[in-house]
């Protein structure tokens, strides 16, 4: 059985096809999925899925992409993770530099600010972080270390950088996922790190509804298909696609601390 350890199923994509998005998960033995949080007012629907559906999970937190919107307090991030037992990580959280334009790096420092700050949540809460960095990797690796993450770890969602940032990351305690972009035929950089990264400290994903994995590259991703990315994968690490699911459910449940006799 695989699981997609990172999707938005509270995206409007979904809505009316939540149904059969689950039939289809089942259909492809898709046990579970990390259903992430990306801003506080669409927060309670991601909740809400993981509270009806016994599969799904969820994290709480808000994206570095997104600027106008609520800021979220530590109060407010410890008190939700520890209130919900579905709730098993913070985030996403991270940086992302690549929409910085013509702004000074000195403009970003609300993202650095924010990404601190759950940080702090994730230590105080013993919730992993879902951490998302884009074009921002040295400042990313920083801060984490700065804040003291390695006593908490997590996972580097959707991973597109070089090994030498994957092993930085590893280091501190957390695991690196893979998502579609790894099947593309342009990905032979990011292919030749995923042979690196070791089969105990990898994860796969979809980040539905984006970035669909060959065969489906183009159209809108869903859960099932992390399956599409397993299988790339474990031709990629010269492993039975067996060993490739069982290794990162394992990883899935060690990572975000779930009893997996509960799950």
């Amino acid at each position: 059985m695989f699981i997609d350890s990172h999707c938005h199923l509270d995206f409007p994509e979904f809505q009316s096809r939540l149904p059969e998005i689950l039939g289809n998960m089942h259909s492809a033995k898709v046990s579970h999925a990390l259903c992430v949080s990306v801003d506080l007012p669409d927060f309670p629907n991601v909740l809400k899925l993981a509270q009806d559906h016994p599969n799904l999970y969820a994290s709480v937190g808000v994206h570095p992409d997104y600027e106008d919107t609520p800021e979220p307090t530590l109060e407010f991030l410890v008190e939700t993770a520890l209130k919900h037992p579905k709730i098993v990580a913070i985030g996403e959280t991270g940086l992302d530099y690549y929409r910085m334009g013509d702004r000074s790096y000195e403009s970003m420092e609300w993202q650095r600010e924010r990404f601190r700050t759950h940080i702090r949540a994730s230590i105080a809460s013993k919730k992993p972080l879902i951490i998302h960095t884009r074009s921002a990797s040295e400042d990313t690796i920083k801060i984490l270390k700065e804040e003291g993450a390695q006593q908490i770890g997590g996972v580097m969602h959707c991973f597109t950088e070089s090994y030498e940032v994957a092993k930085a990351a590893m280091e501190l305690g957390f695991f690196i996922s893979f998502s579609g972009i790894v099947t593309f035929k342009s990905a032979k950089d990011l292919q030749e790190t995923c042979r690196q990264v070791p089969l105990d400290r990898m994860l796969i994903e979809t980040d539905s509804p984006y970035l669909a994995p060959i065969p489906y590259r183009g159209k809108t991703n869903e859960p099932a298909w992390v399956s599409k990315v397993a299988e790339f994968v474990a031709d990629l690490k010269g492993v039975s696609i067996e060993t490739l699911a069982n290794q990162t459910s394992n990883n899935f449940y060690e990572c975000f601390h779930i009893d997996r006799q509960y799950s």
